[in-house]
């Protein structure tokens, strides 16, 4: 059932069910373990010490449709991302996130004149697809900026965000899941190009802290590589997903379109709706280092985790009325979309400077936009990421 390509294509009705009657859910015939209410998601994440991020496995869809785990055994990497304290700490104080926050603010006005642009030309078509134009193409240009990549085909860097992403899918068969394991040392040894070729003189950045940090001997290469990926790919995906899955709700309601270009002002409630509602990470996975319980569940040592955040963005014992916009909820932030706790995304500010400058020049550059009829909207066949691989769209500039 979790893999059931209906689903996959929405997923919110199985959610409810899950969380009314089976929040901590064992997948028949696994050992995948289906986190889904609010409260137990916030519990779980609070107990690194039960529920670790470190990364032991990648899921795979077997030939009976369920999900496989292919086992890393004793070459599991903790790092940034996918590692627990002391070795998390270690990592994030290496490049953040301070330095984090000082990149994004210099990069505020370079976000707005990148998005205006890619907005202003897409337009000059009239239809366009929006993921294709303006969608993949703005946060992943932003993201290699604010690490501070250099010489960058913006194409390629999507391609690997996405096979990284979609490594962690859990839709793939075995076979397909080691081809684009092997694939990932292409971009992980072009990233560690970068850092070597990196040197003092260079603008102060994520790239520059990273490389100093080598030198200091606080990350070995392995650990500043993965590191940098994983930011490359959940910086260019969580903000993709959340660009196209906010437009496509803004082209299905006219009367909201309106109400944003006389309100601008509640855009920024209406983006943390879109992030709760259609949450771009739906899920991150936990190992389980020894035997536990959750909600009065036992879950047994070597389990695998899925905190489904995307469901507990839908609980009704913590939003009224989960299923619909909402621009006067109180306290708009406090959803799951970018995990809680100790693993909070770093990337979070810059995807909602890229949002409001995104989704503020759709607004500002058009009459009315709305869904081509006669193409649908295309969902990415993934467990992990809730991202429009298609969204076509046909405007009215003014």
């Amino acid at each position: 059932m979790l893999l059931d390509p209906a689903v996959l294509q929405n997923p919110y009705d199985f959610y409810g069910t899950l969380r009314e009657q089976a929040p901590v859910w064992v997948v028949p015939g696994t050992d995948v373990v289906a986190i889904s209410t609010f409260a137990l998601l916030s519990e779980a994440v609070a107990r690194p010490e039960d529920f670790s991020s470190t990364m032991r496995c990648l899921l795979y869809r077997d030939q009976d449709g369920l999900p496989a785990r292919l086992d890393f055994g004793q070459a599991a990497m903790p790092t940034l991302a996918t590692a627990d304290p002391p070795v998390h700490t270690t990592h994030r104080r290496a490049v953040f996130p301070e330095l984090v926050a000082r990149r994004m603010r210099t990069l505020e006005d370079d976000i707005r004149a990148l998005s205006a642009a890619a907005v202003k030309q897409a337009l000059d078509n009239g239809s366009f697809d929006f993921m294709a134009t303006i969608g993949n193409v703005v946060p992943i240009t932003v993201v290699a900026r604010l690490i501070g990549f250099r010489d960058i085909d913006p194409m390629q860097l999507l391609e690997a965000a996405f096979d990284s992403t979609t490594m962690v899918g859990g839709t793939m068969s075995m076979d397909e899941l080691n081809t684009l394991v092997a694939r990932t040392e292409t971009i992980e040894a072009w990233i560690a190009d970068q850092i070597a070729g990196t040197t003092e003189g260079e603008e102060e950045g994520i790239l520059l802290a990273v490389r100093r940090a080598l030198d200091a001997g606080t990350l070995q290469i392995g650990e500043a590589t993965i590191i940098l990926h994983t930011l490359l790919s959940a910086g260019g995906e969580s903000t993709t997903s959340l660009l196209g899955n906010a437009v496509r709700m803004l082209a299905e309601d006219p009367r909201l379109q309106q109400r944003l270009r006389e309100k601008p002002q509640e855009l920024d409630v209406f983006v943390e709706e879109a992030l709760r509602l259609e949450s771009p990470f739906r899920q991150m996975m936990r190992s389980v280092p020894h035997d536990t319980t959750l909600g009065g569940a036992d879950i047994a040592s070597g389990s695998t985790v899925l905190l489904l955040f995307a469901a507990g963005n839908r609980d009704r014992a913590q939003f009224d009325d989960p299923d619909r916009i909402d621009l006067t909820r109180d306290s708009p932030k406090r959803h799951l979309a970018f995990g809680h706790g100790i693993h909070f995304c770093v990337g979070a500010a810059l995807a909602r400077i890229e949002a409001r400058a995104v989704l503020g020049a759709i607004l500002e550059q058009t009459r009315e936009f709305a869904l081509e009829p006669d193409r649908a909207p295309q969902w990415v066949d993934s467990l992990l990421v809730r991202r429009h691989a298609q969204l076509h769209v046909c405007a009215t500039p003014r």
